[in-house]
């Protein structure tokens, strides 16, 4: 046994086991096909956020290992605030590409993210896998799709109609296989 040792563990929120298992099956054959997809032009993305990543500064420089004594670092430092990355892990290659860096992670942010990760090839498909954060839903991004995919639709108004009137309107735009760019979710609080 090793008691000093704990593992954060997360139970879905999802009820409906048939749903549940539906949206695990998406993700998972989103994952199983991406080396094909890979070798005919197709990006499968999984991308998250890590946020109040602190911005240190050591206030000495770090002392370098010498024989027989281990590096050494300076514990005291300054602190510049926080930042927010954004990270692409390409499933296909294991690489990581495209990261932002910025000091939130608004809708503005992210849709500015995900314009960033397209110009590194701007006429391939893809596909992003994401968790259900509302950022990953917002009209931001489905303005993002319209204009890349060139798709013409009236996207009603946020809160009141059509796909921009609500987080699983957007979803259901997002998610569409027709697109050039859509994306998959993980289910709800199902990391």
């Amino acid at each position: 046994m090793k008691p000093h040792l704990s593992r954060y563990w997360l139970n879905t929120k999802e009820t409906d086991p048939d749903v549940f298992q539906q949206q695990v099956k998406t993700v998972c054959d989103t994952y199983a096909d991406a080396m094909t997809n890979y070798e005919v032009g197709i990006h499968t993305i999984s991308s998250d956020e890590m946020s109040g990543i602190q911005a240190l500064e050591r206030l000495f420089p770090t002392k370098p290992v010498r024989p027989g004594d281990i590096e050494k670092c300076e514990f005291e430092y300054e602190r510049h605030g926080t930042q927010t990355l954004i990270a692409n892990f390409e499933v296909a290659t294991g690489e990581l590409i495209a990261p932002t860096i910025g000091d939130r992670r608004t809708e503005m942010d992210f849709a500015q993210h995900i314009a960033h990760t397209l110009a590194a090839d701007p006429e391939a498909v893809w596909v992003f896998v994401l968790d259900q954060l509302n950022i990953h839903m917002s009209e931001t991004l489905v303005r993002v799709v319209v204009a890349e995919c060139e798709i013409d639709v009236d996207l009603g108004i946020k809160g009141k109609s059509g796909i921009l009137k609500s987080m699983p309107t957007r979803m259901t735009f997002l998610t569409d296989p027709a697109h050039r760019l859509r994306f998959v979710y993980v289910p709800k609080h199902s990391s």
